[in-house]
This record gives C-alpha cells, sequence and structure tokens, in this order.
C-alpha cells in the first residue's frame, strides 16, 4: 500500500474525529532535509458557520514571519497532502481519545499507529495565535 494510500485512511480518522467532535490539533514534523518550514499546525475552529480549521506555517528562520489561514477541512488536506513525503515524514492526529502517529519512511512506506491522548481538552484556534 503506498503512503498516499495509508494517508487516505489516516485522513479518514482526522474527519471521524471532526465529526465526533473531538479533535485537538494536527502536526506535521520530521522534516526531510533542512528547509526553512520547521512545522505545520492545524487547529480547529467550531463555529455557528460550521467546522474550519487555522493552518499555521512555522518557520525556523527568525527573518521568515509565519503564517495561518483559515481553511476548510478539505482545503487543509490538499495542502498538508502535497507536504507529506516531501517536506515532511510524520504527521500527528491529536483528539481527546487517542494520538495516531502517521510515518512515512525514505523508502515511501506508510504506517500509522494508535497512542492514549495527548489532550483532554479542545481548544480553539484564533487567527493571531
Amino acid at each position: 500500500m503506498t503512503y498516499q494510500d495509508v494517508f487516505l485512511i489516516f485522513w479518514k480518522q482526522v474527519t471521524e474525529s471532526v465529526e465526533k467532535g473531538d479533535f485537538a490539533k494536527l502536526t506535521m514534523a520530521k522534516t526531510i532535509g533542512k528547509p526553512n518550514l520547521r512545522n505545520i499546525f492545524v487547529r480547529p475552529i467550531y463555529s455557528e458557520d460550521g467546522f474550519k480549521v487555522l493552518l499555521k506555517f512555522r518557520y525556523r528562520s527568525r527573518e521568515t514571519e509565519d503564517q495561518a489561514e483559515e481553511l476548510t477541512l478539505d482545503e487543509a488536506f490538499i495542502i498538508l497532502k502535497s507536504h507529506l513525503k516531501t517536506s515532511f515524514s510524520t504527521v500527528l492526529l491529536f483528539t481527546t481519545t487517542k494520538d495516531v502517529l502517521l510515518k512515512v519512511n525514505k523508502k515511501g512506506a506508510a504506517s500509522f499507529t494508535e497512542n492514549p491522548p495527548t489532550f483532554s481538552d479542545i481548544t480553539q484556534a484564533k487567527i493571531d495565535d
């Protein structure tokens, strides 16, 4: 199974956690090489208008200002998918019921593991976070 296929299974868990209301955060980590981009964070925004996420790009250099934008979950999926295996080898889903870690190795094989939850509460994102 390709890492793209495993990512789709992983993403189904992301959407299910949003539907259940226990999505706390998602982080892309373990950069490939030495890029300026250090992490991508996705945090929930639950509102009367529906569910959105705050997607934040965190950079290594202090000269590069972090960027954040409010997106739908589908829009975030497209951006995250494009960074998997090109910029990052690990994606972590944090929910209030479990943590799910997706890893892609150098050969492009992916796997994920579940662990006890890191977060017990959900903190809503704000655009200036």
